[in-house]
């Protein structure tokens, strides 16, 4: 039960060393654009931090973990009746209170990470595109350039950018002004939320009408006017599979 008890210790230094010193260097290094940092961080300077953190985790298991306990008179008489040149090494047990504690954050860790397993937070359908076009009203002059166009998605707290069609973002039914955008949706939410923001217009948004899991729709959905706007722009989207 000591080794047990003693790699179990280990262990966890290990993940708090690793991790630690991982998020310590990203975050002396900086706004990370790209990721590579993170990345570099994690799965070249992590390991070392692995290291250290594993031989902590030892070492407090032997400086905590294990309890010495005083030689008894008992212990320290010899069958004559007279105490030996040497006395006995005093008698060690494995603290019991440690044992728990580490076992109990054993098992937090293990229960979190099959938690995370089973419910699988990303699409069944893998990476989703989802189409959007925003109908401007007959009055509303659309944006001179893209990028004056800004588009989020919230899945659930996780946020995403929308990306304007390079070729054709601004198109016409009519006499109303059409903008054309896509964004990418990958994980399972309860609730969906699109904003649009832009000059001349107040901030809009659109609540999504998809499943938690939800699949490819047939084509484009019915114009939805945002809500809470007095001069509202309209909004309908398609949902495609990426695979």
């Amino acid at each position: 039960m000591r080794i047990v008890i003693g790699f179990l210790s280990g262990v966890l230094g290990m993940l708090a060393g690793w991790f630690g010193l991982a998020m310590l260097v990203v975050a002396v290094s900086g706004h990370d654009r790209d990721g590579g940092i993170a990345m570099g961080a994690f799965f070249q300077i992590g390991p070392i931090g692995g290291l250290i953190g594993f031989a902590a985790g030892v070492w407090l298991f032997v400086k905590l973990g294990v309890v010495r306990a005083p030689a008894t008179v008992a212990q320290t008489s010899s069958p004559t009746g007279e105490s030996p040149a040497v006395p006995p090494a005093p008698k060690t047990r494995m603290s019991r209170p440690f044992a728990i504690l580490v076992v109990a954050i054993v098992g937090g860790l293990a229960w979190w990470g099959w938690w995370e397993l089973i419910r699988s937070p990303y699409l069944t359908h893998g990476y989703m595109t989802l189409a959007l076009q925003f109908r401007l009203p007959a009055d509303m002059t659309p944006p001179a350039e893209g990028k004056d166009v800004k588009i989020l998605l919230d899945e659930g707290g996780n946020t995403w950018p929308g990306y304007l069609v390079e070729t054709h973002w601004l198109g016409h039914q009519g006499d109303r002004a059409v903008i054309l955008a896509s964004v990418t949706m990958s994980y399972k939410a309860s609730e969906r939320t699109v904003t649009l923001s832009m000059p001349g217009a107040p901030e809009q948004s659109w609540t999504l009408d998809l499943a938690y899991d939800p699949d490819p729709t047939p084509g484009y959905t019915p114009w939805v006017a945002s809500g809470g706007s007095p001069n509202a722009i309209e909004m309908n989207y398609r949902l495609t599979a990426d695979q």
